[in-house]
């Protein structure tokens, strides 16, 4: 995998520029204290049924932002380009993901609504302010996502399972993590698991739904926190003629600060 010399340090608008010319790799670790997002994108008569979606599952489907019909523009990053401004992108066609591809301006339409939901990578920042590593980061990969056999609520015509991400965490800094993300509960808040995969139905720890699988420390424990692919699974599972969104963990990363999140 291709690497960048200290993402951290780069600007949110660094950043975009970089994955607007081309550059589609993870954002774990970008642009430090700047707001991450999961994007889903939907026809304008779909629009409803995601909004309920988010509305009946707001840990793992905190909206922060929902741009206007047709257009590619965020409050959360002025003069960034929904279309081009994220690293990696995911087309779907009747619950099917058809591309994978760098940006999505040729598939553009006016009809189109984005949501602009949460994302566990902003309280990393936290974390690693409360000296909890970030095992993802450090070994140079995505976040491990799994999908679980909890279904979520369904809201209008779509429905699926709840997608949760994993970090390993030293044994004795989980509470410390539980406390520290509980304080950011729209973006997704604290574990809604720890331990054992199995109390989640995950079969296949060792390989993940998506992202990237992390090597544990010893002495680590498995934490798991409600993650913004949700959607993508109701993608899956409910099937609407068409969609974009981000591909897993290639996020957009906003001009929004980390801590605007956090109410502790």
């Amino acid at each position: 995998m291709a690497t960048v010399a200290h993402p951290g340090a780069l600007t949110p608008a660094q950043a975009r520029t970089m994955f607007r010319e081309g550059t589609s790799l993870p954002t774990a670790g970008w642009c430090a204290a700047c707001t991450q997002v999961n994007i889903i994108t939907v026809p304008s008569d779909w629009a409803h049924d995601v909004h309920m979606f988010c509305r009946q599952n707001p840990q793992p489907c905190p909206v922060l932002d929902i741009a206007d019909r047709g257009s590619w523009t965020t409050a959360l990053a002025p003069g960034a380009d929904l279309r081009t401004d994220l690293p990696l992108y995911h087309v779907w066609e009747h619950g099917r993901m058809i591309a994978e591809q760098t940006d999505v301006v040729d598939l553009w339409r006016e009809d189109l609504v984005t949501f602009l939901i949460g994302c566990s990578f902003t309280f990393e920042s936290a974390l690693t302010e409360a000296g909890v590593p970030l095992r993802h980061v450090s070994q140079g990969g995505n976040v491990a996502m799994y999908v679980t056999d909890r279904e979520c609520r369904p809201g209008g015509r779509l429905l699926g399972p709840l997608v949760v991400s994993m970090r390993q965490v030293p044994a004795g800094l989980v509470d410390t993590a539980t406390r520290v993300t509980s304080e950011m509960p729209a973006v997704h808040g604290g574990p809604v698991h720890t331990g054992d995969p199995a109390g989640l139905g995950i079969k296949d720890f060792t390989h993940p739904d998506f992202g990237d699988p992390v090597e544990a420390e010893p002495g680590d424990v498995p934490m798991f926190w409600a993650c913004g692919v949700t959607p993508q699974a109701a993608l899956m599972a409910s099937r609407p003629p068409f969609a974009i969104t981000h591909a897993p963990g290639h996020m957009l990363i906003t001009d929004a600060r980390d801590t605007d999140y956090r109410v502790g």
